[in-house]
């Protein structure tokens, strides 16, 4: 037995071959936990600057920051202050979530507080953002990632997760079809987005899912699929899995709607400024508006005078002319033609005498645009109301 534990001791010495790979391992974690932030150190006397200052060194060294920044979703004044609204508000999601008690509370190591924070806390709150704007893109590369790691058509190029490739980002690894070879070449960008475009585009798929039924399909997963398996086709390389998506994904209609202000909170002054439209009349619409009702008017004392003469300027006649203006064209309750005789006191054929008088002067008016006999029709009709009005309290006072 002795001498069986002294062989195991000599076939494992340090320094040798088979423990190479753990000691680079503990060296590296080694070198990660002294390079981690003296966290408990502030959050105990609430350093508030020193907390400002390591989260700024997470937001600035991670590598999601980086890739939003290059994508357009993080907006910077200048390098001088680049991610400090970031940082601000990861700052304040801590502290909302009282995450820094939590972290006393557990007692938790330098070490674990800045894993927490840079994998998860600021992972998530870059991703809920990347949601936001990019729902349907972040959807798609999401389900075509879960397609090339499940599907049988697709496997690992980049030594399939031995040594330290399981420790590898998704997105940087390589993946292809699984009946190619192992040696298969890789082919460069360029050629790789020419040959891409041999491939139509899909039709959207426009069926609602979801819990609320707010989500179009876009495509189901078997289109999608063999959406990939064509691009791969296509293409003739294994690619790093960020470029399949979004290889695949410029090949699918896509159409992400994100609603943003239109102008900017900063007091600078630079940059452009937008109004919504006003959809109040200016100046020179109101005295457009305003001449066209004066010309209205001015129709109105023509065709009423007109009216006048065809009575021969007798009053009593006038004034029933005008009665029949008012309950046969102008008046809300649309009265019929007995109604009104019955009304006035006439005969019916009184009135259909007056109606004929009265749209033998309507054709006689000449308009260029509706709007011009929209503005008579209302002007003449409060000019009869008063007219008719006074008429019946001048009956009634007889």
């Amino acid at each position: 037995m002795k001498s069986l534990s002294n062989q195991v001791k000599k076939d494992v010495q340090p320094g040798t071959v088979s423990d190479q790979p753990q000691t680079a391992r503990t060296k590296r974690s080694a070198e990660r936990i002294a390079k981690s932030g003296k966290w408990i150190d502030s959050l105990r006397c609430s350093n508030v600057n020193r907390l400002w200052s390591e989260l700024h060194r997470i937001v600035s060294h991670h590598p999601l920051v980086r890739a939003s920044r290059s994508a357009g979703l993080l907006v910077e004044e200048g390098a001088s202050s680049a991610y400090t609204d970031l940082t601000q508000e990861l700052f304040v999601q801590l502290l909302s979530k009282n995450r820094f008690e939590h972290y006393l509370d557990s007692e938790m190591t330098d070490y674990e507080i800045e894993c927490e924070i840079g994998q998860i806390e600021l992972t998530n709150l870059l991703t809920a953002e990347l949601r936001k704007r990019h729902p349907e893109s972040y959807r798609l590369a999401r389900r075509i990632s879960t397609l090339i790691q499940s599907s049988s058509n697709f496997r690992r190029f980049d030594s399939s997760g031995t040594g330290d490739e399981p420790h590898r980002r998704l997105a940087d690894r390589i993946y292809g079809l699984s009946e190619w070879a192992d040696g298969k070449r890789r082919r460069d960008s360029h050629d790789v987005e020419q040959r891409v475009h041999m491939i139509p585009v899909r039709a959207r798929d426009t069926r609602m899912v979801g819990c609320t039924g707010d989500s179009q399909v876009v495509i189901s997963n078997s289109d999608l699929e063999d959406l990939i398996v064509s691009v791969l086709d296509a293409i003739d390389s294994p690619v790093d899995v960020r470029a399949l998506r979004s290889l695949v994904m410029s090949r699918l209609p896509v159409m992400d709607i994100y609603l943003v202000p239109l102008d900017s909170d900063d007091n600078d002054g630079e940059g452009n400024h937008f109004q919504p439209v006003d959809k109040g009349e200016d100046p020179e619409q109101g005295l457009l508006r305003r001449e066209s009702e004066d010309e209205a008017a001015g129709f109105v004392d023509h065709f009423l005078s007109h009216l006048h003469e065809t009575v021969r300027g007798k009053v009593k006649q006038y004034n029933r002319i005008l009665g029949v203006l008012w309950h046969c064209y102008l008046s809300p309750q649309h009265s019929t033609q007995l109604e009104v005789a019955a009304v006035l006191g006439v005969s019916d054929s009184l009135v259909s005498d007056y109606r004929r008088r009265i749209e033998q002067e309507l054709r006689a008016l000449s308009f260029s645009e509706v709007e011009e006999a929209r503005r008579f029709e209302g002007a003449l009709r409060e000019r009869v109301r008063e007219l008719v009005l006074v008429g019946d309290q001048n009956e009634v006072a007889v």
